[in-house]
């Protein structure tokens, strides 16, 4: 049975200006830290680093404390802030929250932050480096990395892709999906293993050398990371990029070398094709001028492209009255094709249009979230009446859904509306979604990336490539 959500939660309509606007960086929605075990800063997510030095000291002396005795700290809770603690070998990273986001999903947000990191060193080179010097300041090595993990934490803010742990697709025919696939198929050299066409941070079709899918898959947060990792930085638009680039819930110890470029003048549309061989440069870079040459040939290049005006679709195309939005996660993935996980959400229309009431109604998702996979005690189905809107979540063995409606909708009102969203959902799943991912075999088989741990003669690899 639907429940409804306990009265005496306090209430998750406080507006989002209120909670931000108390001035300086300790009025901010959420705060995140990361110092080494010595206590030296790394990142801050506002203010200076060095003025809050002191502030991540008495951070560090609490987790030393505490490990003193054998244990972990892994949070502090007081009346209007929970302080999360993840330790992950040499470096501690803390969130300081005044969000109604649960521990589970500020852990994860902290994980994000660290494998952010990894991407640029890879686990092997953090840990050899404090293994040699435990005072080391590693901010040396991350210069200029600050506005990709500020983009990083923007994005965890408002993307729902970060929430479901999965990717969202960009809406098109299946035939031109298809055809896009097949052409980066066909574009192949050995030790490529992952081939990716991405417009407007929007997955478009990937395929995976067939050797690495029968051994793992590409992973949701290694493509959420990837992806901020080009979206952050102008150099990327400038021309072909050659860089080493770790996936670290792929391999954390090793380097796979990414090919990057534009296909179009407005930079919207991006190949990625990553490759096990550093020496590889001029094959892959034929391999991109093939796809571009076909698509240009059959015109897709010029319909993708065009069609990013309107990179997504509103909740009207639905037809369903009383529905203002949705995320919908799929699960019912056949384990034979090994799938990245994908999720489907409209464009926020009114009245979320405001930056305020976005975070509003995502804070609404996460707690539903929160709700649903409670370690504790989870719910299959969440009824929950606020004060602007009324939400239902529900999760199935085939599928995970959040529905957002108009306050005045009842339980029975919002179950037929969820029956003919997915039955819209259904119809158009092929437009929505990479149901049956494209895959090639190349040789020699490419293994799980470079296992050197970092490129000759470069601690940090990927600022090397830029």
């Amino acid at each position: 049975m639907p429940r409804r959500s306990p009265a005496t939660r306090p209430p998750l309509t406080t507006p989002w200006r209120t909670r931000a606007s108390l001035g300086g960086p300790w009025g901010r929605r959420k705060h995140i830290f990361v110092l080494s075990e010595a206590g030296k800063p790394i990142y801050s997510r506002y203010g200076n680093e060095e003025a809050l030095s002191s502030t991540m000291g008495v951070m560090m002396a609490l987790v030393s404390f505490i490990q003193s005795g054998d244990n972990a700290i892994r949070s502090i809770y007081s009346d209007d802030r929970k302080l999360v603690f993840v330790q992950q070998g040499p470096l501690v990273l803390v969130s300081v929250s005044r969000t109604l986001q649960s521990e589970q999903q500020l852990r994860q947000e902290l994980l994000y932050v660290y494998y952010q990191i990894l991407s640029m060193l890879t686990q092997v080179s953090i840990t050899r480096i404090f293994e040699r010097k435990k005072n080391y300041d590693l901010r040396r090595l991350l210069a200029g990395s600050e506005k990709i993990l500020d983009r990083l934490l923007n994005l965890v803010e408002l993307d729902p892709g970060f929430l479901l742990g999965a990717v969202r697709c960009l809406l098109l025919p299946a035939s031109l999906r298809d055809a896009l696939g097949a052409l980066l198929q066909k574009a192949i050299t050995p030790n490529l293993v992952f081939s990716i066409l991405v417009a407007r941070s929007q997955l478009v079709t990937a395929v995976q050398e067939r050797a690495v899918i029968e051994e793992c898959r590409l992973e949701p947060t290694d493509l959420h990371l990837l992806l901020n990792l080009i979206g952050a930085s102008s150099a990327f638009q400038a021309g072909e990029i050659w860089t080493p680039i770790c996936l670290p819930r792929f391999n954390p110890d090793g380097y796979f070398y990414a090919y990057i470029s534009y296909l179009d003048t407005e930079c919207t549309v991006c190949l990625v094709l990553l490759s096990t061989d550093k020496e590889s440069f001029y094959a892959v870079s034929d391999c991109k001028k093939r796809v571009e040459e076909a698509m240009r040939t059959q015109g897709s290049l010029q319909v993708l492209s065009g069609g990013l005006q309107s990179p997504s679709y509103g909740v009207g195309q639905v037809g369903v009255p009383d529905l203002r939005h949705f995320l919908y996660k799929p699960l019912d993935i056949p384990e034979n094709y090994r799938q990245l996980p994908q999720f489907t959400s409209p464009e926020l229309e009114g009245p979320y249009c405001s930056e305020e009431e976005q975070h509003r109604l995502f804070d609404l998702y996460h707690y539903l979230h929160s709700r649903i996979h409670s370690t504790s005690r989870p719910l299959r189905l969440i009824y929950h009446v606020a004060e602007k809107e009324t939400l239902l979540a529900w999760v199935t063995s085939k599928f995970e859904l959040y529905t957002c409606f108009s306050p005045l909708v009842t339980k029975a009102g919002a179950i037929n509306v969820l029956t003919k969203l997915l039955r819209w959902i259904k119809k158009e799943e092929d437009r929505l979604f990479i149901r049956y991912p494209p895959k090639y075999s190349t040789t020699p088989n490419p293994g799980k990336g470079a296992k050197g741990g970092r490129p000759d003669g470069a601690e940090n690899g990927f600022f090397a490539g830029l």
